[in-house]
């Protein structure tokens, strides 16, 4: 017997300040909700970051170079 809450594989979301892969499990950075959508974050940077202007990281106006 399969109990699917455990056993539900989760794929990893983009932390959408920065653009790293993030755990959707663990996410070291948190979660934040907008707009009825929950946002996982890398670190506590890009998620306050990201409360103070959801709306330009969304719409790709603003983004967080990490130096790649």
């Amino acid at each position: 017997m399969r109990i699917p809450l455990l056993s539900r594989r989760r794929e990893p979301a983009t932390d959408p300040v920065c653009g790293m892969d993030v755990d959707t499990k663990e996410p070291p950075g948190g979660t934040w909700e907008h707009a009825g959508v929950a946002y996982y974050f890398c670190g506590p940077g890009c998620n306050r970051a990201f409360q103070k202007e959801p709306e330009g990281y969304l719409s790709g106006e603003k983004k967080l170079d990490m130096g790649e």
